[in-house]
This record gives C-alpha cells, structure tokens and sequence, in this order.
C-alpha cells in the first residue's frame, strides 16, 4: 500500500502544479514531460541459434512542474517505470525496470546572478519486489520500501541558463530504509546486519534505517538536441562526512526520448550506481561459485519503442 501513496503524494504534488489560475496571461508555472507505453516480442520456432520467446513491456512516466516569479522558484521532478519480460513456454515473469523518484526544490535568490538559496528534498523506491533470477530458486534481494532513500538538504543552486541546474550542499542528511525484516538482518544496502548466536539464532534484529551526514552535488541538464529528440541527464553524488567520505555514492542517469511521428516513438535510458555500502555477491575466478561480495558499478540500460506522448 505505501507505494500507492507515493503515488498519491506525486500525483497531489503536480496536480497543485496544474491548478493555476488559468486567466493570467502567463503563468509562473512551466510543465511538461513524456509518457511511453513500449513493446517487444520475439518468437522462435524450429530455430537453430536457440534462443527462448519472450514479450516485453514498459511503461514510463518522467514529468516536470516547475515555477519562478519574482525571487522564488521550486523545480519538481518525477520519474517512473515499470517493466516485464515474460520467457519462453511456461510464461515465466521477470522484472525489467522499477522505479519511483520525486524531487522538490526551493530557492531564493541570492546576490549573486543565476544563484538561489535552496532546500532539496529527493525521494526514491520502487513498485515491486525484486529477485535474483540468476540463482534458482530466486531469493528476494529488493522491495517497495526496501530500499528506499530519502536525501534532504540545504545549498546553493547555479542556473546559468533554462536547461542547467548544479545544486550544491554541504550539509545533507541521506536516509536509507529497508523495509523487509529479511534483507535488513542480512545488511542488506548497507544497514546494520542482525547479530546471531552460534545456533544461528537472532539475538539482536538488524536495523531497518540508516542515517548519513555528507556533503551532495546534483547536476541535471535537460535539452531538446534535435527536433523531437530530448535528453535529459541527471548526475548524484554523495560523500558520507562520519564514515569513509573519499567512498562518494554515485548515482547518474540519463533518458532520451525520440519521437518517430505522432503515434510512435523510441527512448533509451541508463543508469549507473555506485554505493560502497551495498555489498554485491561475485565470482573471483569464474567457476561459477560465489566466494565474495563487495561494492560493483551498477549498470542498467533500457532501450524501448513504441507509443510515447510528450506534454
């Protein structure tokens, strides 16, 4: 259920963004965005090269409400997608894509041109549960609310121009919640892990939220580079002050929607992370066996087409 608050919470957020005065000749609201629905499928029949059937689908959502008049402005963001890959006879579900991200900023200007004082808050989980297909059977390894981050902070945002923000804070809180009693015993996303006897029994329950201190920097640039084609590119990053702060968490993505005509369009999406709080498993010489884990670039990239509705 807390997912569909989120929702909620997004959907009230941008709805009051719409509600404007609708007789004033220009509004202090600028909105816009692009909602795809995109498929695939591959058939196979007698095929030499192997290979399995599979239909895809995607739905994504990436909007903006942002308003300026006179020395204020507030800039919010959301971003969504959910994604499913059915494969082969038995028709067996796999996850794709799953995400929920909300930014709002603040600011005042300051002094100096092109320069605010700003309060940031950003908020991201995801819709479904999420497994590790490559082991059978599949364990659990994600969850709505588990993880889910909240980062709040206070700073400086530079615009030079319409389409570039880089917000700086030196003071930021991070705010990692695990929401599943399981991953968070394991230590999953860098929480506290449970502590256990030597029966394996759990003596002392491992922590569901853990709380950072840091400085941020987040950059975004948005720009149509061509007709109907709009890239938009978002850079975090985060150093933790109290623990390991030369460890910055990296978070960068990228979105680019292409629109072929009126009914049919392309995007393609990357995302890259890095947390050295979250411990992957890996295989150290290729046999197959997992004997460690540690902090990975994380790397995940969508292409998609089909129908697209740019606002």
């Amino acid at each position: 259920m807390k997912q569909y608050f989120i929702l909620s919470a997004a959907l009230f957020m941008f709805g009051a963004a719409v509600a404007q005065d609708s007789a004033k000749v220009e509004s202090p609201w600028k909105k816009g965005g692009l909602m795809g629905l995109n498929f695939s499928q591959t058939y196979l029949s007698n095929w030499q090269g192997g290979g399995q059937n599979a239909i895809n689908g995607t739905v994504l959502l990436s909007a903006f409400a942002n308003y300026k008049k006179g020395k204020w402005t507030w800039d919010n963001t959301l971003d969504a997608a959910y994604g499913l890959t059915r494969l082969g006879e038995e028709g067996v579900l796999q996850k794709t894509d799953d995400r929920i991200e909300i930014n709002s900023k603040v600011g005042h200007e300051t002094p100096v041109v092109n320069t605010y004082w700003a309060a940031m808050l950003n908020f991201k989980t995801q819709w479904d549960a999420g497994y590790d297909y490559g082991q059978t059977p599949s364990p659990l390894i994600s969850n709505p609310f588990a993880p889910a981050y909240i980062i709040a902070g206070l700073g400086i945002d530079y615009k030079p121009s319409k389409n570039l923000s880089v917000y700086i804070s030196p003071v930021t809180s991070k705010t990692t919640i695990v929401n599943n009693q399981r991953l968070a015993d394991a230590g999953s996303f860098g929480v506290t892990p449970a502590v256990y006897d030597d029966a394996g029994v759990v003596i002392t329950p491992g922590e569901t939220i853990r709380s950072e201190v840091g400085g941020f920097l987040k950059m975004q640039y948005t720009k149509d580079v061509m007709t109907n084609v709009k890239l938009t590119t978002k850079l975090d990053l985060f150093s933790n002050y109290l623990n390991n702060p030369q460890n910055i968490d990296v978070n960068w993505e990228t979105l680019i929607g292409m629109k072929i005509n009126k009914f049919l369009s392309a995007s393609l999406s990357t995302n890259l992370i890095y947390d050295d709080d979250i411990k992957l498993a890996y295989d150290n010489d290729g046999d197959g066996v997992t004997d460690g884990k540690g902090p990975r670039v994380q790397f995940k990239e969508v292409f998609a087409l089909g129908l697209q509705f740019q606002f």
